[in-house]
């Protein structure tokens, strides 16, 4: 008896320990930004705003705790790269349908979203097969770059008034960590085919 409570306590501390939150609170940031985003405005673009930076601090700080607290579980390690890709994915989409990517910037976010499927795909196919690949440091850098560039274009128009050429600034980065995301996407897809022709 005593040992099932005690399985029971570590069950609970791994699905509910604070880098999990974070990963939690990250997921449902997602529709309250979209959310404000359709409904537009200023005001509802800056809460975005926040809300999401809080989000994308999080994506640093929840692997950080989990490594630093011994808290690292299956269920962190699953849904911490969901949340990250979620969230990326459902905010370019909503800043497209807001007419803030048009056009060939369109582009853009389609080579990040086509990239995060695919080597999503090769990471499960390689998970089969035991193999682990690991993130590399220009990895890191598409990550925070194209983080930053989401941020100034959820402030768009209303950074515009506040500080000119946001939202431009916001869709150069993005068109730099779009050039990242394929070199990175390469480096990936040229490790992974050697484990599949292996």
């Amino acid at each position: 008896m005593v040992e099932r409570e005690s399985d029971k306590t570590q069950s609970y501390s791994k699905v509910w320990n604070l880098p999990n939150l974070l990963t939690y609170g990250r997921i449902v940031a997602v529709p309250v930004v979209a959310g404000l985003l359709l409904w537009g405005g200023n005001g509802a673009r800056w809460t975005a705003l926040a809300i999401y930076v809080i989000a994308a601090i999080t994506d640093f700080l929840d692997g950080y705790l989990a490594r630093r607290w011994q808290q690292q579980s299956s269920l962190g390690r699953m849904l911490d790269p969901i949340a990250d890709k979620v969230l990326v994915a459902v905010v370019l989409l909503v800043l497209c349908a807001d007419d803030i990517l048009r056009g060939g910037h369109i582009w853009a976010a389609m080579i990040i979203l086509s990239r995060e499927v695919l080597v999503s795909g090769l990471r499960e196919y390689l998970g089969e097969l035991q193999v682990s690949v690991p993130v590399t440091r220009i990895a890191k850098w598409k990550t925070t770059v194209q983080l930053v560039s989401i941020g100034f274009l959820i402030a768009g128009p209303a950074g515009d008034t506040i500080l000119p050429y946001t939202t431009q600034m916001g869709i150069a980065l993005l068109w730099i960590a779009a050039g990242l995301t394929l070199y990175t996407g390469y480096d990936y897809f040229r490790a992974g085919l050697r484990h599949v022709v292996d």
